[in-house]
């Protein structure tokens, strides 16, 4: 239904007159970010200005269509909705909004409109919920076999620079995505959690067999995604299994992301920017993405040769050296978080998460009368 209704959407704004083109032609007076926010217990749309304040956007628009002047135009039910609609007109009545919200001075004061918020004053809710997430593993070089000895590491790095060109993709699922601020839950009998610094890739249109140099015309923008993992393995592990992603990585709560999504305008180059993060104050990943294996690009060019990736799917992009389990600095025992454990991660360009690791707790279901 949602699809759609998107379709049906596309079609009323053509016939207004509403081209993708239209909206590149538009400056707007600052840089913004976009993200989800509970607002009167509702999920809400809320364009994000200096990382500290949130424009509600529908209430902004029924603000900026009382000019007789303004174009009326239907506002997105949800942020997927507002990705596949954001060249079809919902670029350009966002930066109208940007620019009068800044241009009349209504960020801060006594004349702040009721529709603007202080980021710390609503729930930071995940900026999107994709349908797909695709994790690529081992896409760093440092992270290459840094559980092992700086042989091992070296070997593992070597052997991952022969297949690039052919990332290693695995499905998360999506169900284990939370916001900012919200706990990431241990799951009982599992004491070997780890985190991964990821740049998470929001998709823009839908994208099938999409060529690597053409890759940017598919993204949307970027957000933070931490590929929490349980590295305690199976309970038993005969060699016909391998690995067990599942079990690794779809815990719920396993998926951080956001806090807000960057629009691609705003962060033009993510070939070389910092990835760290911190448990308890201690830095522990302090990457770059030029360590990159396989670039953005070939990842959505791989991704998309297997499904046809939609509007508001994410690929994440790996992670930097650093983790939990890494024996790449200095330390002789792999360090794993537990109930209590603060996480603060920061992407530069993008933003940070924050989150406190917290005990599973849920109660066991119910045994059925049968």
């Amino acid at each position: 239904m949602k699809r759609r209704t998107c379709v049906l959407t596309f079609a009323a704004l053509v016939l207004a007159g509403v081209h993708p083109a239209m909206s590149q032609t538009r400056s707007v007076a600052e840089p913004f970010k976009l993200g989800t926010f509970e607002i009167n217990e509702q999920p809400t749309i809320g364009i994000v200005l200096r990382d500290s304040i949130i424009i509600e956007l529908n209430r902004a628009n029924r603000e900026l269509e009382k000019s007789p002047l303004a174009i009326k135009l239907p506002m997105p039910e949800d942020m997927t909705d507002l990705i596949a609609r954001y060249d079809y007109g919902m670029r350009e009545r966002l930066y109208d909004i940007v620019n009068k919200i800044v241009g009349e001075n209504l960020v801060t004061g006594a004349q702040r409109p009721p529709y603007v918020h202080d980021v710390g004053q609503v729930r930071t809710l995940p900026p999107v919920r994709p349908t797909t997430i695709l994790n690529a593993a081992v896409n760093y070089y440092g992270h290459a076999g840094e559980a092992g000895t700086p042989e091992e590491q070296q070997a593992a790095a070597e052997a991952r620079k022969k297949q690039k060109g052919v990332p290693y993709l695995f499905v998360k699922p999506t169900a284990s995505v939370i916001g900012d601020g919200d706990d990431i839950l241990m799951p009982r009998g599992r004491d070997r959690v780890d985190w991964e610094t990821e740049i998470g890739v929001i998709i823009g249109r839908p994208a099938k067999y999409v060529a690597v140099a053409s890759a940017k015309d598919y993204i949307f923008g970027y957000t933070i995604h931490l590929d929490m993992s349980d590295r305690g393995g199976r309970p038993e592990t005969p060699a016909r299994h391998g690995s067990d992603w599942f079990l690794g990585k779809g815990h719920d709560t396993f998926g951080p992301t956001g806090p807000f999504i960057v629009p691609k305008e705003f962060l033009t180059d993510t070939s070389d920017i910092a990835q760290q993060l911190w448990v308890n104050g201690v830095l522990m990943q302090n990457g770059r993405s030029s360590d990159m294996i396989n670039s953005i690009g070939e990842l959505i060019n791989w991704g998309s040769s297997m499904l046809t990736l939609q509007p508001g799917d994410m690929i994440a992009a790996g992670s930097p050296r650093g983790t939990g389990m890494s024996r790449a600095h200095e330390r002789s025992e792999p360090v794993f978080l537990k109930p209590g454990d603060k996480i603060k991660a920061t992407i530069e360009g993008i933003g940070t998460l924050n989150h406190t690791v917290k005990a599973d707790e849920a109660p066991m279901a119910a045994t059925s009368p049968d």
